[in-house]
This record gives C-alpha cells, sequence and structure tokens, in this order.
C-alpha cells in the first residue's frame, strides 16, 4: 500500500505534525528522511528493511556499497542516511570540544566516535602548536597501511603549511584491536626521523581501536 492511501493518522508525516517526533517508529523516522519508495514498497516498508538487514544501531556506521545492496537504496538515499550519520558525530565532539592535547587519551576522544566503526584504515595527522593547542587535523589516506604509500612529503606538507610545531599520527584498526603492527612501528619511527630532521616533533602515535587505544608514548 502507498503512504498516501494510508489514513492520514498513520502517515508518518502527518503523525509527526500532530504528535511529534516521539510517537513514531523508528521505521516511519527512517520513512521521513528517505521521503520515497519503490513501485513495489512503500518507504515505511523500506525503511523497516533497512532496520531489519542491519540494526538500528549499525545501520548508520555501514558503507555506501553495503546500503545500495537493499532494493530501492541508490547512491542518493545512502548519502542520506550517512549524512544523518556524519552530523551526528559532530554534534556530540561539538558538544565536549578538545582544544588542548595532554595525554593519547585526548586523542582517543578526539578520534574514537569518527574512527571506531570504520571499516578501512584511516591515517590522518593532527596538528600542534608549541602549547599542544590544536592547529588542525589532516586526512593523509584511507585503505591499507603501508610504509611504502605513506610518504613523509604527504605527512608534512600540510603540517609546514599549517606553521604547526608538533604533530600525532593516528589511525584506526577495523578489527578493534589496537595492538600495533610491526608494519605501523616502522611507519612510525620512519616518520619520527623524518621529523627531527625539520623540525617538527612527531610526538605520539596513537591506533584506535572499537572502545580502547595504543599510544607510541604512554603503552609499554
Amino acid at each position: 500500500m502507498k503512504i498516501k492511501d494510508l489514513p492520514n493518522d498513520s502517515q508518518p508525516r502527518i503523525k509527526f505534525i500532530k504528535c511529534g517526533p516521539e510517537y513514531l517508529t523508528d521505521s516511519e523516522l527512517l520513512a521521513i528522511l528517505l521521503r520515497t519508495g519503490t513501485i513495489n514498497e512503500n518507504v515505511v516498508d523500506m525503511s523497516s528493511g533497512l532496520i531489519n538487514e542491519f540494526g538500528l544501531d549499525k545501520l548508520f556506521s555501514c558503507s555506501l556499497k553495503e546500503l545500495q545492496k537493499i532494493k530501492g537504496i541508490g547512491p542518493t538515499k545512502a548519502m542520506q542516511l550517512l549524512t544523518i550519520s556524519e552530523i551526528s558525530k559532530r554534534i556530540k565532539f561539538a558538544e565536549n570540544p578538545i582544544i588542548n592535547i595532554s595525554k593519547a587519551k585526548d586523542v582517543f576522544k578526539y578520534f574514537h566516535e569518527k574512527l571506531k566503526d570504520k571499516q578501512e584504515e584511516y591515517f590522518y595527522i593532527l596538528m600542534l602548536n608549541t602549547k599542544n593547542d590544536i592547529i588542525g587535523e589532516h586526512l593523509v589516506s584511507k585503505g591499507i597501511l603501508d610504509a611504502s604509500i605513506i610518504h613523509p612529503r604527504e605527512i608534512f606538507r600540510p603540517a609546514i603549511k599549517n606553521s604547526c610545531a608538533r604533530i600525532i599520527l593516528i589511525h584506526n584498526h577495523p578489527s578493534g584491536d589496537p595492538t600495533p603492527s610491526e608494519e605501523d612501528l616502522n611507519i612510525n619511527k620512519k616518520l619520527r626521523d623524518v621529523g627531527r630532521e625539520i623540525d617538527i616533533r612527531v610526538i605520539d602515535s596513537v591506533i584506535i581501536g572499537k572502545d580502547k587505544f595504543w599510544s607510541w608514548s604512554e603503552c609499554p
């Protein structure tokens, strides 16, 4: 049955206006976001199928490719869903902003929400001044972390451009286990050596796991 053929009180938008969002089911709220279904399935049923497939808690950590496996979910709808996820993460960060780094746990708090559900490795640098205030962040690479493709030029170019004094290396482990690999340690040593030569200190390397982290400077 099409949405417009449902009784008024059962149509998500009308129900939202009359009663408020708290009276809508998860599927109905998602239906308002997605707006349209397919010829054979209305948007509420499509939304219900999405939730049944992934679970509401996992839905927004899916990739574009995974979401598009569901019939009726094309690139636009998939992007709408992941946009909500990204906005939610940024709201959480805005509520408790971190502007100074005093320990590895600060780095974990800064990046955890952003990286905890990623299914690929993301490699960032966090740029700091001499007081360890955050100047900015820069995404260096996405995908398999390999010393052969992590070139110091790509690491230190944004650091030099932003006149920062120190940087912290950050990447995630999709497995959830932040224990460093031999490759991680090699990359870290290589970049620390380069940093000493150009007078931009690499003060730490932090690996983000699911609920914990590893730090070069703090972990044994």
